[in-house]
């Protein structure tokens, strides 16, 4: 669907006018920003919200009617459905104000014309610029960020006692422990994994789409392909099957996490999503920096979960002060890291976080290195033709694997110009 250009343009001035001068009541934090005047907009405004986060949205939300007199509706949605609904609804009006949402499906929300900019002002210094970046789309800051998450590598201490610093000395490190595995990752069998396994390929200088200054992505620019690509790809051959075997097709992530556990390998390359299992396993466990195959920085995908605001939103004013203000707080982001248990985006709330924890510190500060996954919609096109390349290289399958890896990024190419 195609942006409607001249109602974009309406949206966005009347929602940078009013963040503009709500901003400087963000910058000062004593009442979060008061809506008042006789004559302001009392319309109650509405936020989808899961049901993990709505607890976390309570007292913030009590806060800003008390302070706006503009109550604050927290609708609970599917999180699995939520995206598609929000792009359905909003056009005809039945769709909310707020909603929280992964920052990769901000693309869609653009295409769609269901999101207005902010102007965070001030509030902007605060939070990470990876964060920033995950939802700045067209060179606009679409939302407030509040959690990331990523994966880093996983380490039993009791098999290996000191970090690695490169690839090359983990799988040394695991080898001499005397595992089964020197080394595991989860795959799919049938779709590979370009998510685990993108901070091997950014270690070689490979990305998917050129970035722009702002840490926004190219969509014009697809870069998977090209020299730095090639490298990874003819490396990767010499993990699988055709090589060393460390990367396995046939063990997914169910299994490297039930192998980790077991004692089976040292090492584990996975996100904070399963730290509760491994530490019910009783593994001693430390959370590394991710090791370098290329020479270069090893740098993670990152995810964002965020607030964004709806271009058909009926109290955007309200709204936006209450995204802008509000939900940049320390207080709010650090109740919604107690329920989620993701690092925030805020760097303030980060630091409180990471202070008694150091599962957190230790994610968060990989991921404020990382790099945020594309947003845009051309990511559609990409990861089936990437992933079944990966699968086929390490498998050792199909021919060279830098043949193989151009042509997947041909083939991407050619479905993106459609």
């Amino acid at each position: 669907m195609k942006v409607n250009k001249k109602s974009a343009l309406a949206i966005s001035a009347l929602i940078a006018g009013g963040a503009l001068v709500l901003s400087g009541c963000a910058s000062g934090g004593d009442n979060g920003g008061d809506n008042g005047g006789d004559n302001a907009d009392t319309t109650p405004i509405t936020v989808w919200v899961d049901i993990e986060r709505e607890p976390a949205l309570e007292a913030i939300s009590e806060q800003f009617t008390e302070e706006t007199g503009i109550e604050v509706k927290l609708v609970t949605k599917d999180f699995a459905t939520v995206d598609q609904d929000f792009i359905s609804q909003v056009p005809t009006g039945k769709g909310p104000d707020v909603i929280v949402s992964p920052h990769d499906k901000l693309g869609a929300y653009y295409a769609a014309g269901v999101v207005a900019p902010l102007e965070l002002g001030d509030v902007a210094e605060g939070f990470s610029e990876a964060s920033l970046a995950a939802v700045t789309y067209d060179g606009k800051v679409y939302g407030v960020p509040y959690s990331i998450e990523n994966v880093a590598l996983v380490r039993n201490v009791d098999l290996v006692a000191e970090p690695a610093e490169t690839y090359d000395e983990v799988i040394a490190n695991g080898t001499a422990a005397g595992t089964e595995y020197p080394f595991l990752v989860g795959l799919s069998p049938e779709q590979g994994d370009p998510y685990h396994l993108y901070p091997f390929q950014t270690s070689f200088g490979s990305q998917v789409f050129a970035q722009n200054a702002d840490g926004s992505y190219d969509s014009s620019q697809l870069v998977l392909g090209d020299e730095a690509g090639q490298e990874f790809a003819t490396w990767l051959g010499t993990q699988g099957a055709g090589g060393a075997g460390v990367f396995n097709a046939n063990i997914d992530g169910e299994k490297a996490r039930e192998f980790f556990i077991a004692g089976d390998s040292p090492y584990y390359l996975t996100g904070p999503w399963n730290i509760p299992a491994i530490a019910e396993g009783g593994i001693n466990y430390a959370i590394d920096p991710l090791p370098s195959a290329g020479g270069e920085e090893a740098k993670p995908f990152i995810g964002v979960n965020a607030f964004f605001l709806s271009s058909k939103s009926t109290n955007a004013l309200a709204a936006t002060n209450y995204i802008v203000n509000y939900l940049s707080t320390e207080e709010a982001q650090l109740s919604l890291f107690e329920v989620g248990g993701r690092p925030p985006a805020l760097m303030s709330a980060y630091e409180a976080a990471s202070a008694d924890d150091p599962d957190v510190a230790a994610f968060g500060a990989i991921g404020q290195t990382g790099a945020p996954m594309p947003a845009i919609p051309e990511m559609g096109s990409v990861w089936s033709d990437w992933g079944n390349a990966e699968l086929q290289i390490i498998k050792g399958e199909g021919g060279e694997p830098a043949e193989i890896w151009t042509k997947a990024a041909q083939n991407v190419q050619a479905s993106i110009d459609g």
